[in-house]
């Protein structure tokens, strides 16, 4: 990866970080404060506590990214500290789509004349599944990898010595 390219990841992390860590305080002052009562339409606490729960998730992924973004600037990605970091984001997304499909539940009493809502939501939290499993899929590649890069150490040692 180029400098300008890590960069750019850095600086979208950084963002992106600040601006979940803004909503969870927001989130955390309204279930604190009470200064916002619920009109009776959909429980706005256990909402409000899924979302900073939801938004965490996201925060552990965003940190382990960051992680192995300097494990790849520093060359030592293919390695076995980097599944630590890919399973914490395997991790992480299973957990945001519990979070989801509790968001799904708390919404599906109210979506008893339209529950193709509850559907299409339930949808989406399979797709947040499926992401894990892609991650899974490219955690098995990172395996492939360190696997290679250890046996061609082993090899250039073995010519090591014959030279």
């Amino acid at each position: 990866m180029g400098k300008l390219t890590v960069r750019a990841l850095r600086a979208v992390l950084v963002v992106v970080l600040a601006g979940t860590v803004f909503v969870q305080a927001l989130m955390l002052w309204a279930l604190i404060s009470g200064n916002d009562p619920e009109d009776g339409s959909l429980p706005l606490t256990p909402l409000r506590v899924i979302t900073i729960l939801g938004i965490g998730t996201a925060q552990v992924a965003m940190a382990c990214v960051w992680r192995l973004v300097t494990m790849v600037r520093r060359g030592t990605v293919f390695s076995h500290a980097a599944f630590r970091y890919v399973d914490a984001i395997i991790g992480a997304i299973v957990a945001a789509a519990l979070v989801w499909f509790a968001v799904t539940a708390l919404n599906a009493p109210g979506q008893r004349d339209d529950p193709g809502v509850t559907l299409i939501m339930g949808g989406v939290g399979l797709a947040i599944l499926g992401v894990a499993l892609i991650v899974l899929v490219l955690r098995t590649l990172l395996a492939q990898a360190v696997a290679r890069d250890v046996e061609a150490a082993e090899m250039q040692a073995e010519l090591d010595e014959v030279i």
